[in-house]
């Protein structure tokens, strides 16, 4: 492997946890979705009233079209059919076939190594894809120099740092077995309440 190795021991640890084929960490899990969603070319997303505020600003960040919605989540919710904000979620094997879940390793949540998020999925394609995106469009694990890399496609800054993966490593086998705190819609605040959102549309379940 390469100086990323600890990168990809953390990545199949969370995928073994998880029961996900395979997995790529990020820097943090709001970057996580803006991947999936650049990735799957979303025109439309359904935005819950009560989440955390970054998930918004990063759907306006990126011109995506999104509609809040009163939607009671549990440990997670959908943003599209296919990619799911699981960024409280902490179950073991509680990978969704056929979705791209995204977590987070912030510093409140369960597994806290300050910060990072992890994007887990069993599509072969789109796991080579989002491998090359969050790291400026290049294979992390290659080992070819940048100097001489022929990059093929637009990527973006937001893999995880080689520390922060050997930090999880080491955390997870203390919380791995550890029940988390089940986090639901009532844990955050209505974001439509917020003046920054006052001029959102807003919808009802359904």
């Amino acid at each position: 492997m390469n100086e990323f190795q600890p990168l990809h021991d953390f990545e199949s640890t969370i995928a073994e946890y998880f029961n996900a084929p395979y997995a790529v960490a990020t820097d943090c899990c709001t970057h996580a979705l803006e991947l999936c969603i650049q990735l799957d070319r979303a025109a439309s997303i359904t935005c819950p009233v009560n989440t955390y505020v970054s998930v918004p600003f990063m759907l306006k960040k990126i011109n995506c079209n999104f509609v809040f919605k009163n939607i009671p989540w549990k440990e997670y919710y959908y943003l599209t059919n296919t990619i799911v904000d699981a960024a409280v979620l902490w179950r073991r094997n509680s990978f969704i076939p056929g979705k791209k879940m995204c977590l987070s390793f912030h510093f409140k949540k369960h597994l806290n190594i300050g910060r990072g998020g992890m994007i887990l999925l069993d599509d072969a394609i789109a796991y080579e894809k989002l491998q090359k995106m969050r790291y400026d469009g290049r294979s992390i694990y290659n080992n070819v120099n940048y100097n001489v890399d022929d990059i093929k496609e637009i990527g973006y800054h937001y893999y995880m740092t080689p520390e922060t993966a050997l930090e999880g490593l080491k955390i997870f086998n203390k919380v791995k077995d550890v029940p988390a705190k089940t986090v639901t819609y009532n844990d955050y605040k209505d974001l439509t309440s917020m003046t920054v959102f006052k001029n959102c549309i807003c919808s009802s379940v359904g």
